[in-house]
């Protein structure tokens, strides 16, 4: 049977680990059982599931370090960033479980002296899973737990370029008392997900990027099956010219190159008030220069590598279009010579045009494009020029025009100012290809639902 190797990405790609690629007849029968489980897991009802998945949330918890550890060694994501994913999303493991129950309770949509009606959410079955690298916990968490709780089986595929956090993931879902079938895991690649949505499932849950989330919609048609699909972004940030620059600057700053801006919804447009632009791109170069570039192992580092050598290849030939069509570099940050991996200068690009690749195609890394604006309606156009629709912001001291503003934008989320769209009751997803259905809240837990009406006369 095949290996699929994990290589730490910040090490020079030093081998961390190895688990065996799935073969389509362990995909097939993971399928299966979960087939053969989900009618019984479904008959369980909300709050039996809920009490089967608490001990495994508290495993979660008590394994933090572990896990923070092998995000850390198989993304190159700085160990303080994989801490605050390994904590923060096991505590949203037990809000999805908190808020479980009210959110798919029996809906009363009318009742009078001869009947009652109401709104029942069943679950769709089998469930196909699949998850991206860039927060390899936290998007398990997003996708497993919700559809349990629905009551949904899961067969989980976790990115090829983590299946240790993976792997461990299984370990601790295999410790604990879940009925046979109703939780399994599958390893590999893109093929292997494929065996995986083509097979018996009732239901696709992806994140990951829009060129496999429109093959996997496809799928899901073609199997006349629902899909749930949060994809890439290219979100603009609008700074008017009446900000707090240094305030501005840090929301910018911070929503464009955490995580080394592997991010779907990270800030990866800057449209900038020509009165402010290089005051502003002042400031941000500033920022950019006070952060540490290292080794994601040292509590110290801020910016580390990106997952693999593709991604540094992609962000190269990029930025090269942009050179090569008349950018400029406003800002960069080096890669320090002793560090060896998949490592790419964090830049921040001056004098756009919409004909660069930068503008026109998601930048998946920490490369900030940047153009100006002269008024509120071309700012509009400029951020809503774009194939994608994930998430935006607007940074002004005027109130009424931010609103104004986030109204006309074509995204699933507006941040306003310092507003965080970032809690679990509000839902999460996209406009055109960034996505299709809600993560998240009782939107989201309800897409994982089948809706029945049953009328009953008294």
């Amino acid at each position: 049977m095949s290996k699929l190797l994990s290589t730490n990405p910040a090490d020079n790609f030093a081998v961390v680990g190895e688990v065996e690629v799935s073969s389509p007849e362990e995909v097939a029968a993971k399928i299966a059982a979960a087939n053969k489980a989900k009618t019984a897991w479904k008959e369980l009802g909300v709050a039996k599931r809920i009490e089967l998945l608490r001990p495994i949330q508290a495993e979660f918890k008590q394994r933090q370090a572990e896990i923070a550890q092998l995000i850390t060694e198989e993304i190159g994501k700085p160990i303080t960033d994989s801490r605050g994913e390994a904590s923060g999303y096991t505590e949203e493991f037990a809000w999805f479980m908190d808020h479980a129950e009210d959110i798919l309770k029996d809906e009363i949509t009318h009742e009078d002296d001869a009947s009652v009606h109401r709104i029942v959410y069943e679950p769709f079955g089998t469930a196909a899973v699949i998850t991206p690298w860039n927060f390899p916990y936290g998007m398990a968490i997003w996708g497993i737990v919700p559809n349990l709780l629905a009551g949904n089986a899961v067969v989980f595929k976790i990115s090829e370029e983590c299946p240790l956090v993976g792997k461990l993931m299984a370990d601790v879902f295999a410790n604990h008392d879940l009925p046979e079938g109703v939780f399994a895991e599958v390893y590999g690649d893109g093929k292997v997900g494929e065996l995986l949505t083509q097979g018996d499932i009732n239901l696709i849950w992806f994140t990951g990027s829009s060129k496999t989330g429109n093959a996997l919609y496809k799928t899901a048609a073609d199997k006349f099956i629902k899909a749930v699909l949060e994809m890439g972004g290219s979100n603009p940030a609008i700074v008017f010219e009446d900000v707090d620059i240094p305030k501005a600057a840090q929301l910018v700053y911070d929503g464009r190159f955490y995580n080394c801006g592997q991010v779907c919804d990270a800030t990866k447009r800057l449209i900038v008030h020509e009165s402010i632009k290089d005051e502003f791109l002042a400031e941000l170069g500033k920022l950019l220069q006070s952060k540490t570039l290292g080794n994601p192992a040292d509590e110290n580092t801020d910016i580390s590598s990106l997952v693999a050598k593709r991604q540094v290849e992609l962000l190269e030939a990029q930025v090269k279009d942009a050179l090569d069509k008349g950018a400029s570099v406003a800002a960069k940050l080096d890669v320090p010579a002793q560090l060896k991996g998949a490592y790419y200068p964090p830049t921040i690009l001056d004098n756009l045009t919409k004909d660069m690749r930068v503008w026109q195609e998601e930048v998946f890394g920490p490369v900030l494009p940047v153009v100006a604006f002269k008024d509120e309606a071309q700012a509009i156009r400029m951020a809503n020029d774009t194939p994608y629709g994930l998430g935006s912001r607007v940074i002004s001291a005027d109130r009424e025009r931010a609103e104004r503003v986030a109204s006309k934008l074509q995204a699933g989320t507006v941040e306003i100012n310092e507003g965080d769209r970032w809690l679990l009751c509000n839902p999460f997803g996209g406009y055109k290809n960034s996505g299709m259905g809600r993560e998240h809240g009782a939107i989201g837990m309800r897409e994982l639902s089948q809706v029945k009406v049953i009328s009953s006369s008294k």
